[in-house]
């Protein structure tokens, strides 16, 4: 990921982005994790969906990392809205 300060790349705080940081992410992650498993009618497909759905928690907190160091901003958003992916968890 990368600042896109040509496009006014800044903070959204409204929205889903008022709950947790990475509202995309869990989307992704329920997705992976509890549909593409029942779609495929396969337990085995779980294995992979987890192993996804671990990628994109590391990617959370690199991603963090990077928009407190390079957006305005990032870290005020951060001790406002508290949680990466689950409301009052995490």
């Amino acid at each position: 990921m990368r600042i896109q300060r040509d496009r006014n790349h800044q903070v959204i705080q409204s929205g889903p982005y008022g709950i947790v940081r990475h509202p995309g992410y869990i989307a992704t992650m329920l997705g992976l994790v509890l549909a593409t498993p029942l779609l495929l009618g396969s337990w085995w497909a779980f294995i992979p969906a987890m192993l996804s759905t671990l990628c994109l928690i590391l990617r959370t907190a690199l991603e963090d990392r990077t928009l407190q160091k390079e957006l305005p901003g990032y870290e005020a958003y951060m001790r406002k809205v508290r949680y990466r992916l689950i409301p009052g968890l995490w």
